[in-house]
Parts: structure tokens; C-alpha cells; sequence
């Protein structure tokens, strides 16, 4: 059977990993060859870009695009693995306000440096800094530059001491360690209670299947072309330029050839409304050479 190539589109569910729901689709879709375009941890929730087919190769290209969440934080008790996963111990007698939430954020807004979460996959010495932090081994947390391009309280419940937030920022950002370091500005601790990813790019998770919409699908190219949240390569690279070739250059592209052209950044080729390749600029020889050849 052909297998499809392009982007599919799905809503996460709580407790599972996002390999579960690669797994998922494979089986039930026939598909071979399935990745993820930015994991989401289990307890979390939301937009996940599956690339299908040819398009696992295509990865790079979407990990820069920006990512929103929502995300409900706990302040006063603080969580081992900085999510409602790990064990919780409550801080007594620390209270936060509404205000003083509000009045916290801008430091943590724009471009800041961030401190990798102890439970997090950063690699340390060759190693997953959460294998690390499970067998209780202390671990010298890398910084990382991280951009907040928004930061919101969307609402705050002064009893049980829980805020919400709107949260848009860059890839390599940690929602829960930022929680964490509000919490710590503010003189207490936090965890994320729950955390939903809404967007990445201009992909909404509205457009996204379930998986009750993901078992109910018809596995084969033409049945997954027909299904709304299923993006073809062309259009799910929607951030890159375009240029359509004629046939010699289409030719050409199809094994890997140069091609003249201009593009300082790269640039999707495409022939017949289909994605042949992904090319980019060559600096010794001021043609396009290829990155990805999908064809």
C-alpha cells in the first residue's frame, strides 16, 4: 500500500506519551514510518504534529515554530518532577495574590535564560537528565536562551491558590519549570497542575483529531488526503517560500541535482501542486542544493 506523506494533526489526551500516540497511529493507520514534531509530556495535553511517511525527514523545519499553551499552576507545593506526575509536598503558611502574580510577569516576558527542569530529556554527560533525576543523582542543570513572546494570568482562584496562564514562547522552553520560577520570584514554590498546547505555528489544536476521530479513519493515501486534520507536506510547510519549477528543474530535483536560483533561506520546490524538495543556498556556488528530496 502507498504510504501517505504529510502532517497530521492530533489532540493529545492525558497519560499518554506522545510514542503512544505515534504507536496508535501506526497500527491503525498502516503507516510506516511515523515521528513527532515536539513531545508533549504525559500528563499534558494538546497539539501534537504527526509527520507521516517521507515527511519524518522534514522535522527540523518545524521545530523553530512557536508554541502556545495554557497552563494551571500550583502555588504553595512544590512537585519532584515540577508536574501533577511527580510526588507533591505542600509549603504551609505561603500565600501569593493576584497582584503580586501580575506584577512578577514581565521580568519572565522577551528573551531570558532558563534552567533546564531536573525531569527533563536535556542530556547531561551523554544521558537524559530524568534518568539521572530518578535514580536521586544530583544534576548541574544547563541554562538555555528561551524567548516568551506572551505571558498572561487568564485567571486566579485565591483559595486554592491556582493560576492560570496563557503562555506563547520559542522551541526549548519548559512551561513547568516556568511555573516553578514565577513561584520562586514570588518567594514560594509551583507545579503544573495541568497543561494544555493550544497552537504551534498557525496550527490550532480546533483542527486536531481525537483519538476516537484517529480510530474511526480509513488507513490508505487517498482516505487520509480526504481527512481535515491530514496536511499535506506543501501546505504543512506553509512558513517556508514556495517556488513551482518547470519540468527540467523538476527533473533535476528528483535526483538531487542543483538548481539555479536566488533564495537566501530554503525554499520548498514544487511541481504540479505536489512537494518535490526542500533546498537551500549553496554558498560556494550561488545555486540551490538540496536539504530534503521527497520525490
Amino acid at each position: 500500500m502507498t504510504q501517505p506523506c504529510g502532517a497530521l494533526l492530533v489532540d493529545k489526551p492525558a497519560g499518554m506519551t506522545s510514542f503512544d500516540v505515534v504507536a496508535l497511529v501506526r497500527r491503525e493507520l498502516k503507516v510506516k514510518k511515523v515521528g513527532h514534531a515536539g513531545t508533549l509530556d504525559p500528563f499534558a495535553t494538546g497539539m501534537l504534529i504527526l509527520l507521516l511517511g517521507k515527511a519524518t525527514r522534514l522535522f527540523d523545519f518545524f521545530a523553530p515554530l512557536e508554541k502556545e499553551y495554557r497552563v494551571t499552576a500550583r502555588f504553595g507545593a512544590a512537585s519532584t518532577t515540577g508536574d501533577v506526575d511527580g510526588e507533591i509536598t505542600t509549603v504551609p503558611g505561603v500565600w501569593v495574590t493576584e497582584a503580586s502574580i501580575k506584577a512578577s510577569l514581565p521580568q519572565f516576558r522577551g528573551c531570558i535564560k532558563q534552567k533546564a527542569h531536573a525531569y527533563s530529556a536535556v542530556k547531561v554527560d551523554g544521558e537524559r537528565m530524568y534518568k539521572k533525576a530518578r535514580r536521586g543523582e544530583p544534576v548541574m542543570a544547563p541554562l538555555r536562551d528561551v524567548r516568551i513572546n506572551s505571558l498572561e494570568l487568564d485567571s486566579f482562584d485565591a483559595d486554592a491558590q491556582q493560576a492560570v496562564f496563557s503562555v506563547a514562547c520559542s522551541k526549548g522552553t519548559y512551561v513547568r519549570q516556568l511555573c516553578e520560577d514565577i513561584a520562586a520570584s514570588l518567594n514560594t514554590v509551583a507545579y503544573a497542575l495541568s497543561l494544555r498546547r493550544t497552537r504551534i505555528g498557525k496550527f490550532d489544536v480546533k483542527s486536531a483529531a481525537g483519538l476516537e476521530e484517529l480510530g474511526s479513519m480509513t488507513p490508505g493515501v487517498k482516505a487520509m488526503e480526504a481527512v481535515p486534520s491530514f496536511i499535506s507536506c506543501l501546505g504543512a510547510l506553509y512558513f517556508l517560500p514556495v517556488r513551482e519549477v518547470d519540468e527540467n528543474d523538476a527533473r533535476a530535483i528528483t535526483v538531487g541535482q542543483m538548481i539555479d536560483g536566488r533564495e537566501a533561506r530554503p525554499v520548498r520546490l514544487a511541481h504540479d501542486g505536489r512537494l518535490l524538495a526542500i533546498y537551500g543556498p549553496d554558498k560556494k556556488t550561488g545555486r540551490l542544493r538540496p536539504l530534503v528530496v521527497l520525490a
